[in-house]
């Protein structure tokens, strides 16, 4: 069975993105060392990717989509959109759509974001691991990274990985 995980980065207080859903603070925070934090490694155990529909388009105003060699699943509300370059867009009930793609066979799934979805997907107990990257910055308001459900789950620490930059990787199971 494919496992479904999150590798993220969030501030301090757990958001994903500012108020604005603007991730500038991330993309403009120091990295002396130029490290990809993990990423070659996790890329490669992927094939597939989840998106929300605003992450997606936030992804495409950055430059060209970078997941081209994996299946891609952008979520979204408008039934009009089907296909786009690498995607396939969703808007049919997400949580059944990954349970049977969880039922597949291949490499795992990243669970690429927003927090919208990352809380849908979470609620449902359908995110194995996680792979969370704490910056050291304080928002103070944002989109949080497991948002729109109140929910209470519990994960098992199997890791952490500090860097020189502050940045601090941890890693869950379920």
């Amino acid at each position: 069975m494919k496992q479904v995980k999150v590798y993220t980065a969030m501030s301090l207080d757990g958001f994903v993105a500012d108020k604005a859903g603007k991730i500038d603070w991330l993309l403009g925070f120091p990295n002396p060392e130029g490290t990809d934090y993990g990423y070659a490694d996790f890329f490669a155990t992927i094939d597939t990717t989840l998106l929300g529909h605003t992450t997606y388009k936030d992804i495409l105003a950055m430059g060209d989509f970078p997941y081209t060699e994996k299946t891609n699943y952008v979520f979204t509300r408008d039934r009009s959109l089907t296909t786009a370059p690498y995607v396939t867009f969703v808007s049919e009930n997400i949580i059944d759509f990954v349970r049977e793609l969880k039922e597949g066979t291949g490499k795992d799934i990243w669970l690429a974001g927003g927090g919208q979805l990352n809380g849908a997907l979470l609620a449902e107990n359908l995110i194995d691991e996680m792979i969370l990257h704490v910056i050291p910055i304080v928002l103070g308001d944002g989109i949080p990274a497991f948002g729109g459900i109140p929910m209470e789950k519990v994960f098992q620490f199997t890791e952490a990985k500090p860097y020189s930059s502050g940045v601090l990787e941890l890693h869950y199971k379920k």
